[in-house]
């Protein structure tokens, strides 16, 4: 065992907080068991009473138009192309009410960067759906996209958060992290914000009162390092500001898009980088398990593995479902799910308040 494989495993003892180079040693963890037990412990400590959560919602893509290009993306189409759409409000409507018959609360509105759509498109967006719909909580908008409006629209990200969030917005998606190490971002969405602009709109977000959640995309060849590198990042940004509710990962889906040659990660590599995050990112409360790419059983054995949230049985996803990625489930299934893990289900809000126990 290496000296920082030991100190990392001491840390843990201890109850002292990781240093990078013993994430990057944990990440090669021969014993993949104990590092789930280790992170699985963390899971229990945080979330004594034994539930998994997760939120019926629907994610609805008002517009595919995007000019950034990211190699990964196989659901984007440029200005003008015969598939590209943005959604009309008469669209939109009944696709909300279809999501409120089976008790739906949270509406993640996700689309590209648009150069004909400008903050008052947005404003006018929100505020219909919240006249509407005043009880909807609407979760929606990627760091890139908000950079992209404010962009296009001449404003500070600071104003146009707060346009945004008077229109109706009430929390950023972490969508649009991919990895946060601008080596990998360079390579893979040349076109995007770097890393240091996420995070400093989600920044901005938090210090305005905008709560946001934390993703992670990996399987793009990266190093260890650089793995360790993104947990770090967010976890700083959390001492700051402690404005992230969750961290959810995932693992590179490729079919269809400009990446379709890279092997993408395994089973046992999803497993790996969330019982390092659990142990990693000790200031964050709810972490993930990404059925979306990885499918029911895998997102099972993850509930082992330091997670406690299933997410979002996510209506309507298109972004990925363009790569080829085909699972569907829904709620009576998540609750098999959750029950065969030998725990408790239980149905939440974004704000991560239980609504209901399924025991």
């Amino acid at each position: 065992m290496s000296r920082s494989l030991e100190g990392a495993w001491e840390s843990l003892a201890q109850g002292r907080r990781l240093r990078p180079e013993e994430g990057v040693a944990l990440l090669g963890e021969p014993d993949l068991f104990r590092l789930g037990a280790a992170a699985d412990q963390v899971r229990r400590r945080l979330h004594p009473e034994g539930y998994v959560t997760f939120i019926r919602d629907r994610i609805l893509n008002y517009t595919n138009v995007c000019i950034t290009g990211c190699r990964f993306c196989a659901f984007h189409r440029p200005p003008g192309h015969p598939e590209a759409f943005v959604r009309s409000l008469e669209e939109i409507f009944p696709r909300i009410d279809a999501m409120e018959k089976v008790g739906g609360t949270t509406l993640f509105l996700q689309g590209g960067h648009n150069p004909e759509l400008g903050i008052a498109f947005y404003e006018d967006l929100f505020a219909a759906v919240k006249s509407r719909y005043p009880h909807l909580y609407l979760h929606s908008l990627a760091a890139s996209e908000v950079d992209h409006i404010a962009t296009t629209s001449g404003l500070s990200l600071e104003e146009t958060l707060l346009r945004l969030r008077r229109a109706g917005l009430d929390s950023l998606p972490g969508g649009g992290a991919e990895l946060l190490v601008d080596e990998i971002r360079l390579r893979v969405s040349p076109r995007k914000i770097s890393s240091e602009r996420w995070l400093e709109v989600h920044q901005t977000a938090h210090r305005l009162g905008i709560e946001s959640t934390a993703t992670m995309v990996f399987g793009f060849g990266e190093t260890p390092e650089q793995r360790i590198e993104h947990l770090e990042r967010l976890r700083s940004l959390q001492d700051r500001t402690g404005g992230f509710r969750s961290f959810t990962h995932w693992s590179l889906s490729t079919r269809g898009t400009g990446l379709a040659a890279t092997l993408p990660p395994g089973g046992v590599e999803y497993l790996r980088v969330l019982a390092v995050a659990r142990l990693y990112l000790d200031n964050f409360r709810h972490l993930h398990s990404g059925w979306v790419t990885e499918g029911a059983r895998l997102a099972q054995v993850a509930l082992d593995f330091g997670a406690d949230d299933l997410g979002s049985l996510l209506m309507e996803e298109m972004v990925l479902a363009a790569t080829g990625v085909g699972y569907r489930y829904d709620s009576e299934e998540f609750v098999r799910l959750i029950r065969g893990a030998g725990r408790i289900p239980a149905v939440r809000n974004s704000r991560y308040e239980i609504l209901e126990v399924l025991a």
